[in-house]
């Protein structure tokens, strides 16, 4: 019992997160899609998609405005152009 309590998250403890390389302390254990956006400085616009990385051999996570993502420490978010353009020399797509 005693190791189930050492265990437990401290109700004072930051969780750390990164969102495109930048560290962020979410003030919520969870939050939607839209609220991660948010907290990234800058905003994630709504021309990207947000991914949820994940280790190892899976697939990264598509993480959609509307869900609810329960927050670990060190979790990776990022984010990519919703549409690529292949030929464009000028970065936009």
């Amino acid at each position: 019992m005693a190791k189930e309590e050492k265990e437990e998250k401290q109700p004072n403890e930051k969780i750390v997160i990164h969102i495109d390389h930048k560290q962020y302390k979410p003030e919520k254990a969870s939050m939607t899609g839209t609220e991660i956006r948010l907290l990234a400085e800058p905003h994630i616009d709504q021309g990207y998609n947000l991914w949820l990385e994940v280790p190892g051999q899976g697939d990264d996570e598509l993480v959609d405005d509307t869900r609810v993502v329960v927050l670990h420490n060190g979790m990776h978010f990022y984010s990519v152009l919703k549409q690529i353009n292949p030929g464009a020399t000028d970065g936009i797509a």
